[in-house]
């Protein structure tokens, strides 16, 4: 019996709003499955910016996720949902798997935990911004304003996301790893999720639920990129390998 074909939610990256994401989302619906790229809070037209009024945490995104989650399957029901967590997005897709009723599987392109001994010089320059840039800039204007990594970014979020750099601890509990399918992306030469940071990342889940897929630089097509956020302007290898597993993980 054929499976029917997922429901494919894309989690944006930190910083960017889901108008990005259209061609991701077409190469998707050229293949037969739906997409939708899941708004990003203070990145949309319709959503204020991080202010010192405006504030929300990594538990708010989270909880708008598993809104379209349940949402996404109240629409379709009977078909898979998969989150794709592009960088943040990932980070945010491990906490829901976690915190909710997890969806089918999830895909991270570019995710990493970033403890900063993961990085290259022990990560000083990640020491600097999450130790002094950014609780100084959101004690001084209430958020962390541009030009700063992430800018404007929420003052809660981005303290979180300081505290998970210096740590290396997630800003969400995670007493267990997630079993749900996952195939993990790392993009090779990815500055901002370098291999030991995605690994550590991979130790979240059980071991038998992840498929690594390293999208070499040799292996790009012509015309496409495996930058950190230049690969989804020219998705199609990574859709294309998002459809062989979900083929080998659902057969």
């Amino acid at each position: 019996m054929t499976q029917p074909a997922p429901i494919v939610l894309v989690s944006p990256a930190m910083g960017i709003g889901s108008r990005y994401y259209r061609l991701l989302v077409d190469e998707f619906t050229a293949r037969g499955w739906t997409a939708r790229a899941l708004p990003r809070r203070g990145f949309e037209p319709d959503s204020p910016p991080a202010s010192r009024a405006h504030d929300w945490s990594y538990g708010d995104e989270i909880e708008d996720m598993a809104k379209a989650v349940a949402e996404a399957r109240a629409e379709h029901p009977g078909r898979p949902v998969i989150l794709l967590g592009h960088s943040l997005g990932g980070q945010l897709a491990v906490g829901h798997q976690l915190q909710h009723t997890p969806a089918d599987g999830m895909v991270t392109v570019g995710t990493s935990l970033p403890w900063h001994r993961d990085f290259p010089l022990r990560g000083l320059p990640l020491v600097v911004q999450a130790g002094v840039i950014v609780p100084v800039l959101t004690a001084l204007f209430g958020h962390l304003p541009k030009p700063a990594f992430g800018g404007p970014g929420a003052r809660t979020l981005m303290r979180e996301w300081a505290r998970m750099a210096l740590t290396g601890r997630t800003p969400f509990p995670a007493p267990v790893p997630v079993g749900s399918p996952a195939l993990v992306v790392l993009l090779e030469g990815d500055r901002l999720a370098p291999a030991r940071a995605v690994e550590t990342f991979t130790g979240l889940f059980t071991p038998e639920a992840v498929t690594r897929w390293h999208y070499r630089t040799a292996d790009v097509p012509p015309g496409a990129s495996n930058d950190h956020i230049g690969w989804a302007r020219r998705p199609a290898p990574v859709v294309d390998r998002v459809l062989t597993w979900w083929a080998t993980t659902s057969g």
